[in-house]
């Protein structure tokens, strides 16, 4: 067995790891709802499968790198199941010093539907790019998702704030924008059942377009064309033809798997709110009921309190360092590092907000879950639809 085989095997322990810790701190919460006492058994079980499955990810991770040559966090793949394991790595950290079980039940499928969205892209180590040949690569990219991580914790602990503070029996913009998220972690499965499906069917069809350098290039679509790059036309099509063409400054093929995920996505969430007749956050809200807010408060805060300044190394200060060795300057207005900047902007803002205007509680957990969709925005829609110098990201 090759390296490469074994650190893909590795991954998938540590997925499976993943989803079995996760019906244990279920479990736990569970019992400890039906006896009224805090049952450890259970949780301390799942935190152990945890730490099994961090270690797998983080074998995978190594033996990546010693067989790629560089840090495994050069394309969409490798970065995101990074992501995944960075999040892992984040709630365990969390979870021995609060000891919260109902952190593990949204932390770990967070994490999970991270990593089976990293699975969605090509898995083939490639030799890197002249410009992502760097050290900078390492130090840049990984500080950057540290900090992403923590942050994410955040979100996770403001997830369970609302989840239990909120009212889902009466009609509420709190109500409405809760059952958001709940939609939007139903829309990311929905990319990945939308990508398993058409790549089983086999479906292949290949444009060639002009790029924004006025260049000829050609591109292979995975799924259905709903939308055509700059000036395309058909060398091979299978099935039907773009509905509409797109500007050079839009990835046509990203904006289409996209859409895809947005419709398969849908009617996933429809399905389930069919079988299960209520709410999906009225399906989670009982996990909850026993947690502790000014803690999970806490949580949240602290969570960004050191996030942040990680963030800031890695996203901005190592960023800027790299580009102007690499472009000869700091700054470039690419749109990954735009999206960069309004990220850091915003945890700035929540910081202070919460510093000097009080804003504790709801407000404090609505925040940190906004924090979170500018990074998944960042992650999947500036990296699958706008071109940029970071365009490799979503190769």
């Amino acid at each position: 067995m090759s390296l490469i085989d074994i650190s893909r095997n590795l991954l998938f322990v540590a997925f499976i790891a993943y989803l079995v810790a996760t019906l244990l701190f279920g479990g736990s919460i569970k019992q400890s709802n039906a006896t009224g006492k805090n049952t450890e058994k259970w949780g301390k079980v799942a935190i152990v499968v945890t730490i099994i499955g961090l270690l797998s990810q983080l074998g995978y991770f190594i033996t990546r790198w010693i067989y790629a040559g560089h840090a495994p966090v050069s394309n969409m793949f490798e970065f995101t199941t990074a992501f995944g394991m960075f999040i892992v790595g984040a709630f365990v950290l969390i979870y021995f010093i609060y000891r919260v079980t109902a952190l593990g039940l949204v932390a770990l499928p967070v994490a999970l539907l991270i990593i089976a969205y990293a699975a969605m892209f090509p898995k083939e180590v490639t030799p890197l790019m002249p410009s992502l040949q760097s050290h900078w690569l390492t130090i840049h990219v990984i500080t950057a998702a540290l900090g992403q991580s923590l942050l994410a914790i955040s979100a996770v602990a403001g997830l369970i704030y609302l989840l239990k503070v909120v009212d889902l029996k009466k009609p509420s913009k709190q109500r409405f924008w809760l059952e958001s998220v709940m939609f939007f972690l139903v829309v990311v499965l929905g990319f990945v059942i939308a990508t398993c499906v058409f790549s089983f069917m086999g479906y292949d069809s290949t444009y060639t377009y002009v790029d924004k350098e006025g260049n000829g290039r050609q591109i292979e679509y995975k799924m259905p064309p709903l939308f055509g790059m700059n000036e395309y036309k058909a060398v091979e099509e299978h099935g039907m033809s773009p509905l509409v063409e797109m500007p050079p400054l839009i990835n046509a093929k990203k904006l289409t798997t996209v859409v895809w995920s947005l419709l398969v996505g849908s009617v996933l969430y429809l399905l389930i709110r069919l079988i299960a007749r209520r709410r999906i956050s009225a399906i989670f809200q009982p996990f909850v009921k026993r947690v502790n807010l000014q803690l999970v408060d806490e949580i949240g805060y602290r969570s960004v309190l050191i996030g942040f300044p990680v963030f800031t190394l890695g996203a901005l200060i190592f960023a800027m360092i790299w580009a102007q060795l690499s472009w000869s300057r700091f700054w470039g207005w690419d749109p990954k590092e735009v999206w960069a900047l309004i990220t850091w902007l915003f945890y700035a803002a929540f910081l202070h907000l919460r510093l000097s205007k009080g804003w504790e509680g709801q407000k404090s957990a609505w925040l940190a879950l906004i924090g979170f969709a500018i990074i998944l925005f960042n992650l999947i829609a500036v990296n699958l639809i706008l071109a940029g110098l970071h365009s490799y990201a979503s190769a």
